[in-house]
């Protein structure tokens, strides 16, 4: 595995560059918006953090332990309740979450000493880049989506350009 993908796949993982960063979405996040919902959204800006966080904290556990982890049921274990809340410190929570995954999803891509062509024991094929693509690929689709509902709700600083 070269240098170079292994530094385009921590862009990837990171954003910034075809996409938002993580921190940008989040950043200056009112606490009235925290579990509001926007108009024909059935899930709040907090259910959707939490949804990237679990479903990051998933595939990492799965890179690294394919044959003990367990994953959640599919779809409903990888979303808060529907009637879940939180606080402030609760998203707060949520975000460093996140955050302390997505390290170490980078310390993945950048370990020199891991194949991250080699399948992965006991998968039907899957390899570390595999789950690296997909969450970095989920993440942005997620930002992406979380960026439009900040915007929809109003919830952008009036200082935002």
């Amino acid at each position: 595995m070269t240098t170079e993908l292994r530094r385009q796949l921590v862009q990837l993982l990171r954003g910034g560059q075809a996409h938002m960063t993580f921190d940008a979405a989040v950043a200056d996040f009112p606490a009235w918006a925290i579990n509001q919902r926007a108009p024909n959204v059935g899930y709040t800006p907090w259910h959707l953090v939490e949804h990237l966080r679990i479903t990051q904290w998933d595939m990492l556990r799965y890179i690294e332990d394919p044959t003990g982890h367990v994953s959640p049921d599919w779809p409903v274990g990888y979303w808060p309740d529907p009637a879940a809340v939180t606080d402030a410190a609760g998203f707060a929570k949520s975000v460093a979450g996140f955050k302390a995954d997505l390290r170490a999803m980078e310390a993945i891509a950048t370990d020199e000493g891991r194949d991250l062509d080699a399948v992965l024991e006991g998968t039907p094929g899957h390899t570390p880049l595999r789950g690296l693509m997909i969450i970095g690929n989920h993440n942005s689709y997620h930002l992406g989506e979380f960026a439009s509902l900040r915007q929809v709700m109003a919830s952008w600083p009036a200082s935002r350009e």
